[in-house]
């Protein structure tokens, strides 16, 4: 009587099987794990500056489309500047909004853009106030205008300026990235070194919150990003300053 050989092949093919179905060891999971710790480590950061660069991007697009309409608004008015603020009807009509108790609408530029989000800065989560979406200042102090107390008390009204009395366009600040205090908190007015409405700087600062550049737009159009910071009081208000020394980012000289 003969014996069949056994089946060589089908025993390797199981053998071969049985292995392949056995999983990943624990040793391997953990070696895997690691691989993905490290590679987030380096991916996550990149990430996270590449967002901040966008939000700076925007904030940049946002400042240039203000600066448009500031330009529009004093073609159709004789060359002089948007005012910054005035009193109608009770309200207090601005740059940007008019707001009351459960509402808004457009501020004196709002004609010349139509969106009320060109007005946040996507960088900026301190308080708003009363404000739907805010960011930015609109210089006060030497452009728009503002109530003024003098020396002696009394109170006037400095009109806002002439687009041709501003001799340095390039060198002069419009609008930027603005905050004040510690949380910083948005206002909605910049105000040069000297003014005494910022009571001790304590607003109508400039806010440099993209990773400690502030966004400016001039009287020329333009749009620039700056790390230069003056004024700077970390325990009144983090990254924020002002835009020089002296009024010379502000004035009109």
């Amino acid at each position: 009587m003969s014996v069949k050989p056994p089946d060589v092949r089908a025993d390797r093919d199981g053998a071969a099987g049985s292995r392949g179905a056995r999983g990943f060891t624990l040793i391997e999971l953990l070696v895997v794990i690691a691989i993905v710790a490290v590679l987030a480590s380096i991916l996550f950061p990149a990430f996270a500056a590449g967002k901040r660069r966008a939000a700076q991007t925007q904030c940049l697009s946002n400042l240039k489309q203000l600066v448009t309409a500031w330009q529009m608004y004093a073609d159709d008015n004789g060359g002089r500047a948007c005012p910054s603020y005035y009193f109608a009807e009770g309200r207090m009509v601005c740059w940007d909004f008019t707001t009351w108790p459960g509402g808004w609408s457009h501020g004196l530029l709002g004609p010349y853009h139509r969106s009320g989000e060109i007005h946040r800065c996507p960088a900026f989560a301190g308080q708003g106030w009363d404000r739907p979406f805010t960011g930015y200042g609109y210089n006060a102090s030497y452009i728009g205008g503002d109530a003024v107390r003098s020396g002696d008390g009394s109170i006037f009204i400095r009109r806002p300026a002439l687009l041709s009395e501003i001799a340095d366009p390039a060198g002069t600040a419009v609008f930027a990235d603005a905050g004040f205090g510690n949380p910083v908190s948005a206002h909605n007015f910049l105000r040069a070194p000297s003014d005494r409405t910022s009571g001790t700087f304590r607003n109508g600062t400039v806010h440099f919150r993209h990773d400690g550049a502030a966004n400016v737009a001039r009287a020329d159009g333009s749009v620039v990003s700056t790390r230069a910071i003056y004024r700077h009081r970390p325990d009144l208000a983090p990254m924020c300053g002002t835009l020089s020394e002296d009024d010379s980012a502000y004035d009109l000289q």
